[in-house]
């Protein structure tokens, strides 16, 4: 077999530089929360493809699922030939998606392409340009959605300007002393010198930001921004790419704040380790976009769309989403007891199993003590992720179906490596 450092060397050669990989741990085979490297490695898996597999690697019901499509047939590009599963999945998550209100979908294959989408038909509706994001957001790595993007290294790093008519205003995070009306006054100062809001067509925010430090947005801001939105016409837009599938205990994030967006975006955990992405919303707005004008070659493509329909299956048989709030509870207060030995320890957050850690030293961030702990992991078997603007926080996003014992486990790893990277 292969070794990772045979395949490592490999990589550098063929790869591009800007394709970064966190490990050189090469995956060779993977079951529920299991990976196996090149060098026969077990490797328990804390990073879930970046939230993808919240139903776990390789989960039987999906499996089967996509190989009966494998069966039938694998493309035909729905814009030529249309399918039943797509319409069914549509169907589905008009149901499920927030919003008391009709609803019509699409299907792309990524999660920026969803927002990219989002953006599209925002402004196709409206008949306005101007989008607001935030600070600390994270929406793809696509011109529009690097825009987006409210954070500079790596994504927009040396990739010259941005797209125009995209604003940044900082996202609520009371740990770094920013309220919720700090971030509207921000918005009020952005409309006295830099944008009329009669140009503004959408405002685009995730209810927990990923790749920003796992914060989750503040009960109060999301019903002003609701109000505001419907004050001045705007499509608020909830990019529930790395939220939804029951990672945060509810099916989406947005769930939890009794309001809905107008416009959902999703795509990770959809499709259960196959690329699929769609984008729901209030139909009147969905249908602003002329026919031709919103799909893709490969945009619900039917192994994706087999593999969707069975995750929303297993989230519901298996009750994932109260798995997800059970997990959390249980990783939290096991992180809460390691403040005691742990002063570094700033804040423990986010809701269901979408977790985070941030990690401070005399009151500043400490972005090497966090790849300590994740390196120190690694080295014990624990795959971790790490994120947020300073580089400062451990995300936890393991496959909510991974078994009691493993997840008790992966607890003891994370004690022993926080410990050892401290004392390192």
């Amino acid at each position: 077999m292969t070794s990772n450092t045979e395949l490592e060397t490999r990589r550098a050669a063929a790869l591009a530089r800007g394709v970064g990989v966190q490990t050189q741990n090469f995956a060779v085979s993977a079951e529920n929360a299991t990976v196996i490297d090149a060098d026969g490695r077990e490797l328990i898996d804390f990073a879930a493809g970046i939230a993808v597999v919240n139903t776990g690697h390789r989960h039987p019901k999906v499996i089967a699922a996509v190989k009966a499509q494998l069966d039938a047939f694998t493309h035909t590009c729905h814009q030529v030939l249309p399918y039943e599963p797509y319409v069914r999945l549509a169907e589905r998550l008009n149901d499920k998606v927030p919003g008391d209100f009709a609803k019509k979908s699409i299907f792309v294959t990524t999660g920026a392409e969803s927002v990219e989408n989002a953006i599209k038909i925002a402004r196709a509706h409206t008949g306005r340009n101007a989008v607001i994001a935030f600070g600390g957001g994270f929406h793809g790595r696509t011109f529009m959605t690097m825009s987006l993007t409210g954070k500079v290294a790596p994504y927009k790093a040396g990739f010259g300007a941005m797209m125009p008519d995209v604003f940044h205003v900082p996202f609520p995070n009371a740990l770094h002393g920013i309220t919720t009306e700090d971030s509207f006054a921000a918005m009020e100062s952005l409309f006295k010198t830099d944008l009329d809001p009669a140009r503004l067509a959408a405002v685009i925010f995730e209810p927990v930001q990923g790749e920003g430090g796992f914060y989750p947005a503040p009960h109060d801001f999301v019903k002003r921004l609701r109000a505001f939105c419907d004050a001045h016409g705007i499509v608020m837009i909830a990019d529930e790419v790395q939220t939804g599938f029951a990672r945060t205990g509810t099916l989406f994030a947005m769930d939890a704040y009794g309001v809905a967006a107008d416009i959902t975006t999703m795509a990770k955990g959809l499709g259960g380790g196959l690329p699929i992405a769609a984008v729901t919303g209030r139909a009147e707005i969905m249908d602003a976009a002329n026919p031709g004008g919103l799909g893709g070659t490969y945009g619900g493509n039917p192994l994706g769309i087999a593999a969707g329909n069975a995750v929303l299956d297993v989230i519901e048989e298996e009750d994932l989403c109260a798995r997800a709030n059970e997990l959390g509870s249980r990783l939290k207060q096991r992180l809460e007891a390691m403040r005691a030995t742990m002063p570094e320890i700033a804040e423990i957050r986010g809701p269901g199993f979408m977790v985070a850690v941030e990690l401070m030293s005399e009151g500043k961030p400490d972005p090497a003590l966090t790849q300590r702990i994740r390196v120190e992991a690694l080295n014990r078997g624990l795959l971790l992720l790490t994120c947020g603007v300073y580089g400062n926080v451990i995300r936890f996003l393991a496959p909510i179906t991974i078994p009691d014992d493993q997840m008790a486990r992966a607890l003891d790893i994370l004690e022993e490596a926080m410990r050892a990277a401290k004392e390192a």
